[in-house]
């Protein structure tokens, strides 16, 4: 024994090494074929499993449930932690209630379709509670990796409504859960507990993002390495401390994320770039560890019943929710027809569907098999249509291309002042001007040129030309003088 288990772990190491490893360079391969990234890692899970090449026996629901939590977890806090404070007062409105009236409306609609198909009313409205939120590690990594750039308020509403959406799923499943192991139908007691957990998640979150924010401020911690686990212990705490209270941790993560990340901060730039990698990590295991758990034998029993109510759910249930809600809000028709498209269903659906396996509901396996196609049918038809969708309606901007180098200020404390970095478009007022005849507030400065591969030292007769990466220095009180001269800086 004392020989067999080193090697025991040096193989499970090398097993999670290629693994990891493929995934990462596998995601390239999504942009060239045009299908979301989490749809690759679920297929070498897949391909590493039992039925598959790899041949690992992997049947553990309760593992599967905790390690998906803790990944959302960081993929909501990332996400929190990314949304622009101008975007979130621009979405909110419309996003709160897709993730509220929208996620209950899809449900039932879904539901409608899956009792025509066979199932009974309590499985039927199961089913439609777990499918019915979007994803927020799918929305996120389709959004951000295509390289499609949305107008404002579209892509807003659709983040935000990714990152609030969860909690009346987890909600309506767990309770819908307990009725089906019960034998007994739903009460409206559901709605309490919904509104409930919503306002405990929501003050919760709010105020452990706003002593996280003075934690960091006021800690002198000796290694800025040290300022990310800072932040860990805020995300776990905002899920743990608020589900142990009776709130909506997923809520409560989200929350304190755009609350945290909204301050002044030290080490910010690390802390994104940090949460950014955390958030990845977290995705790939927990796809990889979901596709470990499918049997493919068992999706084709399902296949018929899963594509069917996939396409209901693409096609029907969500267009006839949010298009109707976003129209309320004065969206163009087009606009509305796009974000109730890109309902994109990832690892919450799949999640949630261990739930009944492991109450032991009946039925609950087959459930867990159609939500996994249903999962699967969402990537490849709203998922890989994203970019084309977004340029047939118009509502694609313009992408910029990325910088070759990036410029910040790293500092374990909070200064007074930021670099920021900002793209010059032909139409502003500054291409073609030369640096010394801009009128630049006392306090700021331009610290970099980047033009293609070349780094140009900002001198005063340099001009900006149309495509050049300008980094500049600036206080936060000149930032909005800075904004009309250069335009909206690079994220």
């Amino acid at each position: 024994m004392q020989v067999s288990e080193p090697h025991t772990t040096s193989w499970l190491l090398i097993v999670l090494g290629i693994l990891l490893g493929a995934s990462a360079l596998l995601s390239r391969t999504s942009q060239r074929v045009r299908v979301p990234v989490f749809l690759l890692f679920l297929l070498l899970g897949m391909l590493a499993g039992s039925e598959g090449p790899g041949g690992i026996e992997f049947e553990n629901y309760g593992l599967s449930f905790r390690l998906g939590t803790i990944a959302l977890v960081l993929i909501l806090f990332d996400g929190g932690m990314n949304t622009p404070w101008a975007d979130l007062r621009r979405g909110v409105r419309p996003a709160s209630v897709l993730a509220t009236a929208g996620v209950a409306g899809t449900a039932a609609l879904l539901a409608l379709g899956a009792w025509l198909l066979g199932f009974s009313w309590t499985e039927a409205f199961l089913l439609g509670a777990v499918v019915s939120s979007t994803d927020a590690a799918a929305v996120f990594s389709v959004l951000r990796g295509s390289g499609t750039q949305l107008k404002a308020r579209v892509g807003s509403t659709l983040e935000i409504e990714s990152g609030l959406n969860d909690p009346v799923a987890v909600i309506l499943t767990m309770s819908l859960t307990r009725s089906l192991v019960d034998g007994q139908a739903p009460g409206l007691g559901i709605l309490a507990e919904v509104l409930l957990q919503l306002l405990v998640g929501g003050a919760l979150g709010g105020a452990i993002g706003l002593g996280g924010r003075l934690l960091l401020r006021w800690a002198r911690l000796p290694a800025s390495g040290l300022y990310p686990v800072l932040t860990l212990a805020v995300a776990f705490l905002s899920f743990g401390l608020t589900t142990v209270l009776g709130g909506s941790g997923f809520l409560a993560v989200y929350l304190a994320a755009v609350v945290l990340g909204h301050g002044e901060t030290p080490y910010r730039n690390g802390l994104i770039r940090f949460h950014d990698a955390a958030a990845w990590c977290g995705q790939v295991m927990m796809f990889l560890v979901l596709g470990l758990l499918v049997f493919p034998s068992r999706l084709l029993e399902v296949a018929g019943t899963g594509l069917v109510l996939g396409l209901v759910l693409a096609f029907v249930a969500r267009p006839l929710v949010v298009v109707p809600s976003l129209l309320l809000f004065r969206f163009p028709f087009r606009e509305a027809v796009f974000v109730g498209w890109v309902g994109l269903r990832g690892a919450v659906p799949i999640i949630l569907a261990t739930f009944p396996v492991l109450e032991g509901a009946p039925g609950a396996e087959r459930l867990f098999d159609v939500v996994f196609f249903m999962v699967v049918a969402s990537a490849l038809v709203p998922g890989s249509t994203v970019t084309w969708a977004a340029r047939r309606l118009g509502l694609a901007l313009p992408a910029v291309p990325p910088p070759r180098a990036v410029l910040e200020i790293t500092s374990t404390q909070p200064v007074d002042g930021e670099v920021a970095s900002f793209y010059v478009d032909p139409a502003l007022p500054v291409a073609g001007a030369a640096i010394a005849d801009i009128p630049f507030p006392p306090r700021s400065a331009v610290m970099l040129i980047v033009r293609g591969s070349e780094l140009m030292a900002p001198r005063g007769d340099v001009t900006f030309q149309p495509g050049d990466h300008v980094h500049l220095f600036c206080r936060r009180e000149d930032r909005p003088f800075i904004e009309l001269l250069f335009g909206r800086a690079e994220e």
